[in-house]
């Protein structure tokens, strides 16, 4: 069974008098543990796809599985519960909450799964030493740069061991090298825990970290490339 699961995925924005379709027909399958990278330029669909998968927009038609579970079909409250037992979110502008520290952003997720406090302060201290971030634990937002704002990011995605981790444009707001940094970090943690990883970013460098990147454009997908240890293969949709 595949992690995710997409058939027949169709949505449409009506603006006044005016539909904008915004993905046309999507059907893709995401194997469990792999590392996914979907590649658009701005406006190609591939952020609205993302949003889909994660359950965050309705589809207008089509259907979406994760893990077995028809998302597409869930109610908010439905959806709301399953993504925080089952998914973990990395944002381009990071989103952590200006007024908390590492330690509590990372802590948050934890809360709403009602871990205990003790538990859930040393899962957070645990995975922000894997992130290299133990100094910073007491540090707010502000006082990091944007390469440790991300890693915090990336911390709060994995802690608690999601099965499924979106990524939107993780790597937007930073240099190369800090981009290459936390790209190994993303990849490590989910090969190490076998997660499944989904990218969205319009940039070829990151791509190149996936197994399985989806080339799309207009609201369909043009190809999808597959690496095979060093061999890529080429799969026209």
């Amino acid at each position: 069974m595949a992690a995710i699961e997409v058939k027949g995925l169709r949505k449409v924005y009506r603006l006044g008098s005016e539909k904008v379709v915004a993905l046309d027909r999507i059907d893709l399958e995401i194997e469990k543990g792999e590392v996914c990278c979907i590649l658009g330029t701005s406006g190609s669909g591939k952020s609205t796809l993302l949003n889909m998968m994660a359950g965050l927009e309705k589809p207008t038609k089509g259907t979406i599985d994760i893990e077995g579970h028809r998302i597409s079909a869930m109610n908010e409250a439905e959806l709301a519960r399953f993504r925080q037992k089952n998914v973990g979110f990395v944002f381009q502008s990071y989103n952590l909450i200006a007024a908390l520290n590492a330690l509590e952003n990372v802590m948050m997720p934890l809360m709403f799964r009602r871990v205990p406090k003790g538990d859930r302060e040393e899962m957070a201290m645990d995975i922000l030493t894997k992130v290299g971030l133990e100094k910073y634990i007491a540090h707010k937002p502000n006082q990091m740069s944007g390469g440790q704002q991300q890693r915090v990011g990336i911390a709060r995605a994995f802690v608690g061991s999601p099965d499924i981790i979106f990524a939107d444009e993780p790597t937007g707001n930073l240099d190369t090298k800090t981009s290459e940094s936390v790209m190994e970090i993303m990849l490590g943690m989910a090969r190490q825990n076998e997660q499944t990883l989904v990218i969205v970013t319009h940039d070829p460098e990151v791509a190149a970290f996936a197994d399985k990147v989806v080339h799309i454009r207009d609201g369909n997908v043009e190809s999808i490339e597959i690496m095979r240890g060093e061999v890529k293969e080429y799969v026209h949709a």
